[in-house]
């Protein structure tokens, strides 16, 4: 489990209206994989979480949240 990273993809998407499939085929991954990125269970690579943030036009730190200590919320 991902617990100090916390993000706001799921968020982003809805601003967007944009579908799970859709931001998994723009950024190279399966929708699986941004289910569970969404779902704090997983932590994308550096790389990754740069691309989804492109997709949005924002910035890593305006989607991904780096928590220290304790589970990310």
């Amino acid at each position: 489990m991902a617990e100090n990273i916390n993000n706001s993809i799921k968020v982003w998407r809805a601003a967007r209206d944009m579908t799970q499939e859709e931001l998994a085929r723009r950024v190279g991954v399966t929708r699986q994989t941004i289910i569970a990125i969404e779902k704090n269970r997983y932590a994308p690579s550096l790389e990754l979480a740069f691309r989804i943030a492109r997709v949005f036009g924002e910035s890593v730190e305006n989607v991904f949240r780096y928590e220290e200590g304790g589970e990310a919320r």
